[in-house]
């Protein structure tokens, strides 16, 4: 699930903008939420420090003390990764714009048809390039860091996060070759994401996460979990109390 922030001084606009990006959401069966949206750069800003935030589309004029670029440099310093998709009236803010690696810059008045241009080609963007999504091949991309476990059920592949479960057909032989080092086989049924784990029980060889979720340890796989886990997570919590 891709999150949008939103920022533009007029409420119109934002609107409108909102009911355009849902519509080719929609239409491509792109999976992607509008997570926020505000008139006020210090709300966004705020926003952005707190939560995931995929595509930030920012007016550069926001008729503040905080012109748009200001607001997409301060947001650098919290996300690094996310697309920035700039729009204004004022063309002079152009080359300002690609200053803060900006993804796109859009002219007003903005029409449905240019706007899905730029999203099509984002979502291109992200699923050919090296960044930390997981394509399912179906429109919908996953952040590997929001990933807590992936689960085999049958032929299918269930990957957990913290808001959402996402299925494909697919097997762990298929995928794990694909996936980063801090995903690690725990169990015949489990792959567990090491950055996410809050807690290893032993003697229950359960893996928990920091929202309730839980996983489990299968014996055959125990010893190289742990040495990994433990290896690689020297800040993280085995729970050994009780094990004999």
């Amino acid at each position: 699930m891709l999150n949008f922030v939103l920022c533009d001084d007029n409420e119109q606009v934002l609107n409108r903008f909102c009911v355009i990006l849902k519509n080719i959401f929609t239409k491509h069966d792109y999976e992607a939420q509008i997570a926020f949206k505000s008139t006020n750069a210090i709300d966004i800003l705020n926003y952005v420090k707190d939560n995931h935030t995929d595509v930030l589309l920012l007016d550069i004029n926001l008729k503040s003390n905080i012109t748009g670029i200001d607001l997409a440099k301060q947001v650098r310093k919290y996300n690094k990764s996310l697309y920035v998709i700039f729009t204004t009236g004022h063309l002079e803010y152009a080359m300002l714009a690609y200053k803060v690696k900006t993804f796109d810059y859009l002219a007003k008045p903005i029409t449905q048809e240019r706007l899905e241009e730029t999203i099509i080609r984002l979502y291109d963007d992200i699923t050919n390039s090296p960044k930390n999504y997981i394509s399912l091949g179906n429109r919908t991309l996953i952040d590997q860091d929001e990933i807590q476990y992936i689960k085999r059920d049958g032929m299918k592949l269930v990957f957990y996060t913290p808001t959402q479960e996402y299925q494909t057909y697919s097997s762990f032989n298929k995928i794990m070759n694909n996936l980063p080092q801090n995903f690690v086989r725990c169990h015949k049924s489990y792959i567990a994401n090491i950055n996410n784990i809050t807690n290893v029980e032993s003697k229950t060889n359960t893996i928990s996460f920091g929202d309730e979720a839980k996983c489990f340890i299968g014996p055959k796989y125990k010893n190289e979990f742990l040495e990994v886990f433990n290896y690689g997570n020297n800040t993280k919590h085995v729970d050994r109390s009780n094990h004999t």
